[in-house]
């Protein structure tokens, strides 16, 4: 079955830097967009960057912009987030993300999404 399966986290102080890495098994990776999410304590889950199937194509989110860095190695399976400049307002719970859309003889999409189990960073002095 698909795996996906975030490692790095950790507690590291403001101005600090961590790289999160994010192993995927039982799926065909170079066929999915993948993501980094956060979920802070008590607010939703919000997309902190994507990257597209084959790496040409990256967005972030306002706040991470200039901070963090998304990759893939599609060799490896694995999509990473480098993380500089950390913020105490970047604690939170990472979570990666497989998404993928594919249409079928009919013309009809199927959508296929996958969560890791995340892995907390705590940004602290």
């Amino acid at each position: 079955q698909v795996q996906l399966v975030e490692s790095g986290g950790g507690l590291v102080q403001p101005g600090g830097s961590l790289m999160l890495s994010c192993a995927a098994s039982g799926m065909t990776f170079s066929s999915y967009t993948m993501s980094w999410y956060l979920q802070a304590p008590g607010k939703e889950r919000e997309l902190v960057a994507a990257i597209s199937s084959v790496g040409g194509s990256t967005k972030y989110s306002d706040s991470v912009k200039g901070r963090f860095t998304i990759s893939r190695d599609n060799a490896e399976n694995t999509v990473y987030l480098q993380m500089d400049s950390l913020k105490p307002e970047d604690t939170a719970v990472y979570y990666c993300n497989a998404l993928s859309r594919e249409a079928d003889y009919s013309g009809r999409v199927h959508e296929y999404e996958y969560w890791g189990q995340g892995t907390q960073v705590t940004v602290s002095s």
